[in-house]
Formats: structure tokens, sequence, C-alpha cells
């Protein structure tokens, strides 16, 4: 009797384990939707933060769902960086994504521990930020392009497409530590090109830039790839427009934008390709592991409408050179 009783309790005991086991496992608390960090330096909608959305879709993740970005946007105003990305770090964010010197140095020097990838850098070896493009170390990841070395070839082509340019005025962001614009010096001496520098700090100082532009009898515009400009691409192509002035961009949306042309890599596609990176550090990657990648190509992109408008003949060779033209 003993031993039936015995019996009873084992067997109901299973029973009830059985039960219990699935409540128990639905019961823990559900996986943590990881945070991504998002520091947007410019102002303006340029299509890029729509483009690493869709780098993400790409795998697998939608925002809302299985993943969460905390965007921060200065609008221009880079004395705001400081304080936007010490947010993204009091939320201890899994990954900060961002762009451009200034951001980048910013994010870099408010954490060592949080993972950064760059959506897009110049050169990040030559800035001192990390060791290689091999192996990065640290905390630091991304994409580069290594722009220094190209500013001789964008002044060669911008030569090529007019002729008879002398004199260009380069709008560039003094705030953000960048050696694109000492890079420019040596290819432009070379070409017979006077260079006006047009240094800007924010948003405040465009229309200041634009009227020494004209003082200083600039022939040609060259706007250097930077979120504090690129925020402003329309207004420069509208100023440009006004005075006849071609311009020259880095980056094939700038042409797609109403500039004369453009030599780079698609900005859209280098923000959808850091998506890539966020993916691997999510799933345990090392930043300072992942080799900082370049560009695979870079297209010239000249816009035909614009060349009309201005009333520039561009030259058979550089037309003969173009990735795409714009009619």
């Amino acid at each position: 009797m003993r031993l039936h009783t015995v019996g009873l309790v084992l067997m109901l005991a299973f029973a009830l384990s059985i039960f219990v086991a699935p409540l128990a496992v639905n019961a823990q608390p559900p996986t943590q939707v990881p945070r991504i960090g998002y520091l947007k330096g410019g102002m303006g909608n340029t299509g890029t933060f729509e483009a690493f959305q869709q780098g993400l879709r790409d795998h697998g993740y939608v925002e809302g769902q299985n993943i969460v970005i905390e965007y921060r946007a200065a609008e221009g105003r880079g004395e705001r960086l400081p304080e936007l990305a010490a947010d993204l770090v009091r939320l201890r964010v899994e990954v900060i994504v961002t762009s451009g010197p200034q951001p980048i140095q910013v994010v870099t020097h408010a954490t060592t521990t949080i993972p950064i990838v760059m959506a897009i850098s110049p050169d990040p070896v030559e800035a001192g930020l990390v060791a290689s493009l091999a192996r990065p170390g640290g905390n630091l990841t991304g994409l580069s392009v290594m722009a220094p070395e190209f500013q001789g070839k964008r002044l060669e082509l911008l030569k090529e497409a007019v002729p008879g340019i002398a004199r260009v005025a380069v709008l560039w962001n003094a705030a953000s530590p960048d050696a694109r614009w000492r890079a420019m010096h040596a290819p432009a001496q070379a070409l017979g090109i006077a260079l006006h520098s047009l240094a800007v700090r924010g948003p405040d100082d465009f229309d200041r830039a634009f009227d020494a532009a004209l003082r200083e009898g600039a022939d040609a515009l060259y706007a250097m790839s930077d979120p504090l400009i690129g925020g402003h691409t329309t207004r420069i192509v509208a100023f440009a427009a006004r005075h006849r002035l071609p311009t020259a961009f880095e980056h094939r949306e700038d042409a797609e934008a109403g500039g004369l042309m453009a030599y780079g890599p698609s900005l859209h596609a280098m923000f959808r390709r850091a998506a890539t990176y966020v993916d691997k550090i999510l799933k345990g990657a090392k930043p300072g592991d992942l080799p900082i990648e370049r560009p695979p190509r870079f297209e010239l992109v000249l816009n035909l409408k614009t060349a009309q408008a201005l009333g520039v003949t561009l030259s058979p060779s550089v037309l003969f050179q173009a990735t795409e033209v714009i009619k």
C-alpha cells in the first residue's frame, strides 16, 4: 500500500513537471532588443539615414521590431556633438554609427569601449584614429574614402571639363580635423589653378562664404564632402546657378541634386554598407578586428542639364570618362 502511494506521488510530480515546464520557459524575460546609436552631424534629409535603414533590413533587422535606433542630429551645429555623443554613451547602445571627421573625432573621445562604425570618413590613419586599415584596433572601424589623395584628381577633372577655369573657391568645414584642404594645393599649382578658401564652421557662415567667392572672382566652386556642407547642397547649387559657377562635388548624389560634376563613391551605398559592420558587431565581432573598407569604385557623374543651364560646354574627353551623364 505504501509503495502504491509513493508511485502515485511520483507520477503526479512527473505530470506536474511536464505541465509547468512550458510555463517556466514562457515566463523567462524576452531577449533584449539591441539599440544602435546614430549620430548625424549635418542637417536636412540627404537620404543617408534611409540608406542605412535599408542596409539593416538587408540583414534582417527591422526598426521597432528586432532593433531600436537612437537617432541624434546636431543640425550642422558642431558644438552640439559632444552632448549628443555623451547621451548615446549614457544609453549604453551596442554600437554608434556616425560619419565625417568632426563627428567621428567627438565620438572617439566620448567612448573607448562602445564599438563605433564610420559610415564614411577621410583617412583615419592619417588622422591618428586607427593603427591601420587592415587591423584598426580599438573600438573603431567602418568605411573610408581616403579622401586627400583624390583632391587632385577632382581638380584635374574639373579643369578638363571646363578648361577655362583658373580660380576655384573651395568650400570646406574648418571645424573638422581634415587634411583635404592642405592636400589640394600642390595639384592645384601643377594645374595652374589658384585656390581660395571658403572656410565655414556652421550654418550661419555660408552667406559670408558665398560673398567671398564672388569678391575673389572665383570662376568655379568646389564643395568638400562633410556633414555640415552636405546638408546645404541645395543651397550651394542654387548659389552656383545664380552666378553661373561650375561646381565639383565628391559624391554622385550631389551631381544628381544639381551639381555640375561629382567624382567619388555613392554616399548612399556607403551608409548601406555600414549596416554590414553593425550586423557583424551585434553577432560578436570586435571592431578592432574588422578591416576598414575603401569603396570598390569611384564614379564620375556629370550633369548635362546643369551644364546647359550654366552655358558650359563640357569637353568631349571628360564626357568619354563619365560613369553616368545626367540628361
